[in-house]
């Protein structure tokens, strides 16, 4: 059973930086993609960023130039660079690692959610 724990989560100003870690407990021996998603009340989740296996990257429009998202596989660690942070950046982010499979349907997991609030 993989279990995701998120760190790194919490105030800043309008301008500043958080990082945001996410590491994957248990065995992932197939390819997988982790990302980062957000969301806030009354919304739908959103993705922000995500990276394969392979280092491949895909950002949402708002997170492009301001977000990085790394990977290290050795550990199964996720880390999201968030700079020029906005008061729209408020929201929950939740890890999200997706394990693929050939043969069958790919198979999601989730962590706890940390929350990031920016003050204008």
């Amino acid at each position: 059973q993989v279990q995701l724990v998120e760190s790194g989560g919490g105030l800043v100003q309008a301008g500043g930086s958080l990082r945001l870690s996410c590491a994957a407990s248990g065995s992932i021996t197939s390819a997988s993609v982790m990302g980062w998603y957000r969301q806030v009340p009354g919304k739908q989740r959103e993705l922000v960023a995500s990276i394969t296996s392979g280092g491949n990257t895909n950002y949402s429009d708002s997170a492009k130039g301001r977000f990085t998202i790394s990977r290290d596989s050795a550990r199964n660690t996720v880390y999201l660079q968030m700079n020029s942070l906005k008061p729209e950046d408020t929201a929950v982010y939740y890890c999200n690692l997706e394990v693929l499979y050939i043969l069958q349907p790919s198979t999601h997991y989730w962590g706890q959610g940390t929350q990031v609030t920016v003050s204008s």
